[in-house]
């Protein structure tokens, strides 16, 4: 077919077709039933026309416009949906605890990595004091000099929760993508943030023991700790998770085992984010206020055990 006698022919439609598109402006909800059917009709009729144009000739301006015209229109009916409440109610009320449980056995060893090297530094330092600057550096002097003048570091003045509560959501949301970052590097980087807090916890309840003060700090974190911990040992278990298969990808390529895992191991750490933002608020507001023990305890425990039981329930 001669390209005039294509123009003579199909020149009618593809005007209609780009006046349908432009309708839409980017969402195909504004056409009626009848304008959609008739979009889907010329979009098929001119997919048709922009590959006869590209065989037979590739040059000419009419397929730079068909092509055109065509990647347009298909944005429109192709386009991704977008994200509804229905979807992120979905998510939260039936994959997120889905996923959490398929990697439990990960997110167990990270509570693991965690807890042993914890108990160490909590019973070497409790002994020596000393050994908490060759486990944790001289960066550590200071909190030691707090310590020993009977300061805890834990004490927020109510006119900077505010401030504080932010650095805490940006401190605790690090250590969350860098304990899942750390599965790039083969699982790590992630081994090391789990054993190096968990190490540094420890060692520094076993300063304050040593110096009778770890009523304070338990006091501190009874109201936080439950979920903050929990979602820690959730993202380094995701990071566990991506490397295990990045070491051994089974019958998959290591790409296409990475990929699998990094898209599960994502959509954890995105719905995580909800819950470490609510424990950084307690952190802030909560912990250090006067309230009396027991309560910062309920709300702890309370917390706690509705996070893994909403986790575990199927």
């Amino acid at each position: 077919m001669q390209i005039d006698k294509l123009i003579e022919k199909e020149k009618a439609g593809w005007q209609r077709l780009e006046t349908l598109t432009a309708t839409t402006r980017g969402n195909a909800e504004a056409l009626s039933e009848a304008e959609l059917y008739e979009l889907g009709r010329l979009y098929q009729i001119a997919t048709s026309d922009l590959a006869l144009a590209q065989r037979d000739f590739p040059n000419h301006k009419i397929t730079r416009y068909l092509n055109q015209l065509v990647g347009r229109t298909h944005a429109v009916l192709y386009r991704e949906e977008p994200l509804r409440w229905q979807q992120v109610s979905n998510f939260y009320r039936v994959l997120f605890p889905q996923l959490y449980r398929r990697l439990l056995p990960y997110t167990t060893a990270a509570f693991v990595l965690f807890l042993l090297p914890a108990l160490i530094g909590f019973f070497v330092v409790w002994q020596r004091p000393d050994t908490i600057y060759t486990l944790l550096g001289e960066e550590i002097r200071g909190l030691v000099s707090s310590v020993e003048d009977g300061e805890l570091w834990t004490e927020i003045a109510p006119s900077v929760r505010s401030a504080a509560a932010t650095t805490i959501l940006t401190n605790n949301i690090g250590v969350l993508f860098y304990a899942f970052a750390g599965s790039l590097t083969g699982g790590l980087f992630t081994l090391y943030i789990l054993l190096f807090n968990g190490l540094s916890l420890g060692a520094i309840f076993g300063l304050l023991q040593f110096h009778e003060m770890s009523p304070g700090l338990a006091e501190f974190v009874l109201a936080h700790g439950p979920v903050e911990l929990s979602v820690i040992f959730l993202a380094g278990g995701c990071g566990l998770f991506v490397a295990d298969g990045l070491l051994r990808p089974a019958l998959l390529t290591r790409q296409a085992a990475l990929v699998e895992r990094a898209k599960i191991g994502v959509q954890l750490i995105l719905g995580a984010v909800p819950l470490l933002i609510g424990a950084g608020l307690i952190e802030g507001f909560v912990s250090p206020s006067g309230l009396p023990w027991p309560l910062k305890a309920l709300v702890g425990l309370g917390t706690g055990v509705a996070l893994h039981w909403y986790w575990m329930k199927k």
